[in-house]
Order: structure tokens, then sequence, then C-alpha cells
């Protein structure tokens, strides 16, 4: 029975996956809200956003998408820019500091991959090695492509943010006019079929640094 064994696969794969979406987002969310605090705007803590229990950050259709497409988002934490003494700037680092966070994640998966598999693998029991071992790749793969899909400058997600911290004023304005059509480009985006061609290229980039720690160990 093909299919039989087609779903009991498919079933694993989704066992192995959701703790590394709640890893990916959770951290992803908080390094937003802890950046922003650091600049002065407290928003995210007074609205519970500053703990690691992944509930509160959990979108239920970036979590489906990470699922299909294996990338996605999550709640957005919370910020005040006008709690912020540089606005633009500071919201650069708040910005960035999601994908940060996403790609050390993915780096210190790939790391701990590197050091557990000999020993998982010679106490002979794929029982516990498989899962864990699969928990992990997961982790890394789906950090990175967290990290990559937010760095594309398409309003809301990070990387307009990141963008926005660099353009003279008079561009700046200009491309603030987009924020209001963000979600319909996101979406265009999407369906259109460029995001695999997009997203590509930025994920080699962040795998090269993730691997980093890991040739420096070899």
């Amino acid at each position: 029975m093909p299919f039989a064994g087609d779903l009991s696969a498919q079933i694993q794969e989704l066992v192995l996956m959701i703790p590394a979406i709640l890893f990916a987002v959770t951290f992803h969310e908080v390094a937003h809200g802890w950046v922003a605090e650091k600049f002065g705007d407290p928003t995210a803590r007074l609205a519970g956003r500053l703990t690691l229990n992944p509930l509160p950050h959990i979108d239920p259709i970036g979590a489906l998408m990470f699922i299909i497409a294996k990338f996605g988002w999550a709640k957005p934490v919370p910020v005040n820019p006008y709690n912020l003494r540089h606005p633009v700037r500071d919201m650069m680092w708040i910005a960035a500091a999601g994908p940060a966070a996403n790609l050390m994640l993915a780096s210190l998966s790939l790391l701990a991959v590197q050091l557990l598999s000999p020993v998982l693998r010679s106490l002979g029991t794929q029982f516990f090695s498989q899962p864990v071992l699969g928990i992990l790749l997961w982790t890394y793969l789906l950090n990175l492509h967290l990290a990559a899909f937010n760095l594309i400058p398409i309003p809301p997600l990070d990387g307009s943010q990141i963008l926005k911290g660099f353009l003279p004023r008079g561009a700046l304005s200009q491309y603030e006019r987009l924020e209001p059509y963000g979600f319909i480009l996101l979406i265009l985006f999407l369906i259109s079929g460029a995001a695999p061609i997009v997203l590509h290229p930025i994920v080699s980039i962040l795998r090269f640094f993730a691997g980093i720690p890991v040739r420096a160990l070899t």
C-alpha cells in the first residue's frame, strides 16, 4: 500500500517539523522584541511577546505555509516607533534582529548535527537518534528559509525595514507609498513563481554563513 507508506512518511516528517517551526518563529519574534526594548520600546514586553512560549507568536496561516512551502511567517511583534530615538535607523536593526536570530539558530543546529551524529549513531538506537537528528536538520533548514524569506524587501517583511534604513529621504518617501499595498505585492510574489527564484540565492548565501562554525571545527 504505497499511499499508506507515503502518508506515514508525511506524518513522521510533520512531527519532526513542528518543533523546528516553533523554535524558528519564537526566536525570530523574541529577537525583534528584545532589540526593540534595547532601543527604548517596551511594547513587545508589555504585550507579553518577550517569551519563549511559542503560542503567542504563532500565525496559523504562516505556520501552514512552513509545512507546505518550507517558509512562512509568525505573528509580528508590536513595535511603537514613537518610542525610538532614531525611528528609521532603530527599526532597521530591530528588523534585522529576526533574520539574524534565525541564522544563528540554523548555524547552532548544523553544528549540533555535526557534533552529535557520531555520538548518537554509536549508541546504536535509531529510535532515539533519528528523531533528534531529524528535528535538528529541520531546525537548520526552516531557519535558513525563514531568514531568507524575511530578508526580501517587500512590506511587511523585515527586508523592507532594513532597506528603508539605507534609502535617502526622497527614495524613502517613495518606497513608503508601497506599504499599504505590501500584502498584495507579497501574495503576487508568492503565486507568480518568483519566490523560488529570489529565495534560492539568498538561502545559498545564508547556508554559507551558517556553515562557517562547522568548517572552523573541521
